[in-house]
């Protein structure tokens, strides 16, 4: 069974501009880099629909901060309800 040619991003990136510069054929580009021209497409695509996020300001560092913070209350979350769990059978609140 092939397996799937997996590229990195700085790969993928320097492609799409290419693409996006619009100097050559998606189908050249494709050919120059061994990549198949809809690939190139998608990744102009997907790039172009990147472009307004660099501008907004949300940086990287910014995310990780949003995803750490969202861990953290989803640890929170999980302990209260354990916490309440144990309340409520010590009270014999629970049938």
């Amino acid at each position: 069974m092939k397996s799937r040619k997996r590229y990195d991003s700085q790969f993928k990136a320097r492609v799409a501009v290419e693409a996006i510069q619009g100097h050559r054929t998606l189908a050249e580009i494709g050919n120059n880099y061994g990549v198949h021209p809809n690939q190139v497409g998608q990744w102009k695509k997907q790039a172009l629909k990147a472009l307004p996020r660099v501008f907004s300001g949300h940086t990287e560092h910014q995310q990780q901060d949003a995803e750490t913070l969202q861990s953290e209350l989803y640890r929170q979350i999980g302990q209260l309800k354990v916490e309440l769990d144990w309340v409520k059978k010590n009270s014999g609140l629970v049938g």
